[in-house]
């Protein structure tokens, strides 16, 4: 038996004999929800019977068309809340306990599949982290290496998660995704991956639009959009890359007020500013965040938004261009 085989089946029999329930991070984009699945059909094939699971809201067209598509069922906090367990076990994908954006289930985080960097180290009886543009990546990898065939639906949703994930392989590309694109494309439905990545806005998206250019500011390299109403996660990512578009611009903060809180985006493609570090600087003390180099995002949540002052707005923008004053 091969290392990654001995790596895999660990996992395997760790879960046999519990309630297994696999939760993606809060308000769940394509490659998470595309990495829980491709996982639930992976242990499925050794007997092992999960549920998928998140909290927040699958608001963005992208990821409800996923489930409409693939047919996937997750399950949301309040459906579940009634029968989690505290021996249940949770398999966190494509996130990591403690990172601010993943609520704290009823149960027993065992093991941990993430692509993100590390800023809350959590000891897991079973992890397998590292650095990929997409997690989706991470999941595809043990197909291969198991000698397993994806099915056409597994498949096609993990090369939809990767390319969702990597701006279509334009942010934060490893040679494994790239290694992996090529494993899934020779399975994946071909007609269904375009059907999935055709029509993925909305009208009311176009508000969201006007929002981010009407208030954007630039600082030297770094462009800030507030949005004063409630956008989902996977609007706000859209619109910082959005605005990381504009020639003047290496580095975009974008952010969105919210019943929740204050929800943020960063993008750089400076090679000195690395957004998961930038952002998680920024927000100590008030929020969380993280995220890779050229992409993170953090929430400061309702009851901590006091600390801001009276204007917020300009308390955000301060704070993000004091840890970049103070990187130079």
């Amino acid at each position: 038996m091969d290392d990654t085989m001995s790596d895999f089946m660990n996992l395997v029999e760790l879960c046999r004999g519990h309630n297994i329930y696999i939760q993606t991070h809060n308000f769940p984009d394509p490659d998470a929800i595309a990495s829980a699945y491709g996982l639930r059909e992976l242990l499925l094939a050794y007997d092992i019977s999960s549920e998928l699971c998140y909290d927040g809201r699958i608001d963005k067209l992208s990821a409800s068309k996923m489930l409409d598509v693939f047919r996937i069922q997750m399950l949301s906090y309040e459906e579940l809340r009634p029968d989690l367990r505290d021996d249940d076990y949770i398999i966190c994908v494509d996130s990591q306990k403690n990172s601010g954006n993943v609520t704290d289930f009823t149960g027993d985080e065992v093991a941990c599949i993430d692509h993100h960097p590390t800023f809350t180290k959590v000891e897991y009886q079973y992890q397998k982290l590292r650095i990929t543009g997409a997690c989706a990546t991470l999941i595809a990898e043990y197909y291969e290496e198991l000698g397993l065939k994806p099915g056409k639906d597994v498949a096609t949703a993990l090369l939809y998660g990767l390319k969702m994930d990597t701006l279509q392989f334009t942010r934060g590309v490893t040679r494994e995704d790239i290694k992996m694109f090529e494993f899934l494309f020779r399975y994946c439905d071909q007609e269904k991956l375009s059907d999935l990545e055709r029509n993925n806005m909305e009208f009311d998206d176009l508000k969201a639009y006007g929002a981010a250019i009407e208030s954007i500011e630039l600082y030297d390299k770094t462009g800030f959009s507030c949005i004063p109403f409630s956008c989902p996660d996977a609007l706000i990512a859209i619109l910082s890359d959005f605005i990381l578009a504009l020639i003047e611009v290496e580095v975009a903060v974008v952010f969105s007020y919210r019943e929740d809180g204050i929800k943020l985006s960063v993008r750089s493609e400076d090679p000195d500013v690395h957004a998961g570090n930038l952002i998680h600087s920024a927000l100590e003390g008030i929020g969380n965040g993280g995220g890779h180099a050229a992409m993170a995002g953090g929430l400061i949540k309702k009851e901590q938004q006091e600390k801001l002052g009276r204007y917020p707005k300009d308390a955000i923008r301060d704070l993000f261009l004091k840890v970049l004053d103070e990187g130079k």
